[in-house]
């Protein structure tokens, strides 16, 4: 991989980005995926806002591990517009806010470079303070808000209270997002990295065509795009011809438009994690065949002696790794989280390395094929 700090050099500072602020998904039932999240997924229990709190029209229960905030949202009325992002779309992801020192700077930058505005720059108050917050659209019915809190003080936005909860299973390890990926369609994975880098000053790092990223039934191309300081990073996917439909073409006919397709939370110590949650019931994609874990010597070269997971565990518990010349990677990916194959999950631990698992898209490709098959849509 070429120098980053020399990549990131062609970034633009007309849009500081200081981390990912939450996640926000629009689901069915929030109460019940709160349960499950916490459950599954280590996360406990931190904000809320509903008609207890004076809001009318949604619910919104949030929740919290180490520096990863998923807000669960559903609508309370049939003609909510939150409703009919669920129908259309089932339980997903609607916003990736970001966190920015100006709101309305961030704001006005991005709209003059051609962004659609979601809405205009909003302060919100309350006793602990205020906020600032914008939004822009992105692909499909994505949207990025800019979250401003340097002058609230509160436990998460105004308008939300403090949620405890005498249920709280164990943290499972979880750290922060690592990147998350969208799915566009046919052709606009150009169209959306042209976006990224003019309207967010953000670059393209790495690429992945349908040569590297195949196998003998489909195909597809990537490109990771990152602001200048690397803290956030967006992969975006679009299918490639193949002998039979792709993953991604899958996820386009389910979710019915571009989306987000997975997102990647970081762990220090991805067998602990992988195994609990296992334990917990999060259903992982099959394991690749034992010759996989037999190479790893040779797929990481160098890097081998420094390997400090044992490799039987790893293909017990089916984690792939792979390699950069910056060290190693190890990562699993849940099967989806909902009935229709769209969102998932994937769990990565960094070693040094800087890549995305590029010496695993075959196996990874072929996991998802054989669950592809199961329900008849390869």
């Amino acid at each position: 991989m070429e120098n980053l700090e020399k990549i990131f050099e062609g970034a633009q500072d007309f849009l500081p980005l200081l981390g990912t602020d939450y996640v926000e998904l629009y689901v069915g039932n929030a109460k019940q995926a709160a349960h499950y999240y916490k459950t599954a997924f280590g996360f406990q229990s931190y904000a809320y806002a509903g008609l207890e709190t004076g809001v009318s029209d949604k619910v919104s229960y949030v929740l919290k591990q180490d520096k990863i905030r998923l807000v669960l949202t559903t609508p309370l009325t049939s003609d909510s517009a939150i409703n009919h992002h669920i129908v259309k779309h089932g339980d997903a992801v609607k916003v990736i806010a970001l966190w920015v020192e100006d709101a309305t700077k961030a704001f006005e930058e991005t709209t003059k470079r051609g962004a659609k505005p979601y809405f205009e720059p909003i302060i919100e108050k309350d006793a602990y303070g205020e906020t600032v917050r914008s939004g822009i659209h992105t692909y499909g019915e994505t949207v990025h808000i800019f979250v401003e809190r340097k002058n609230y003080h509160g436990i998460f936005l105004p308008g939300f209270q403090a949620h405890t909860s005498e249920y709280n299973p164990t943290e499972v390890g979880l750290k922060y997002i690592d990147h998350m990926v969208g799915n566009v369609g046919w052709n606009e994975m150009n169209t959306w990295v042209k976006w990224y880098e003019e309207v967010m000053g953000f670059v393209n790092f790495l690429s992945f065509d349908d040569k590297q990223i195949h196998t003998e039934y489909s195909a597809l191309m990537s490109k990771v795009m990152s602001n200048g300081n690397g803290r956030i990073k967006f992969p975006i996917n679009e299918p490639a011809k193949g002998k039979k439909k792709s993953q991604i073409e899958e996820y386009l006919d389910f979710y019915e438009s571009a989306g987000v397709q997975h997102i990647a939370v970081a762990t220090d110590d991805i067998i602990t994690t992988v195994t609990q949650m296992q334990q917990r019931g999060v259903e992982f994609l099959s394991a690749p065949p034992a010759s996989y874990y037999q190479a790893i010597p040779q797929r990481l070269g160098k890097h081998f002696g420094l390997l400090k997971e044992d490799i039987q565990t790893l293909e017990k518990l089916g984690i792939l790794i792979d390699a950069d010349e910056d060290g190693y990677l190890l990562q699993i990916f849940t099967k989806p989280v909902q009935d229709r194959p769209t969102l998932f999950f994937e769990i990565i631990q960094r070693m040094g390395a800087k890549g995305f698992g590029a010496g695993n898209f075959k196996a990874l490709f072929e996991s998802i094929e054989r669950e592809q098959a199961k329900r008849g849509t390869l």
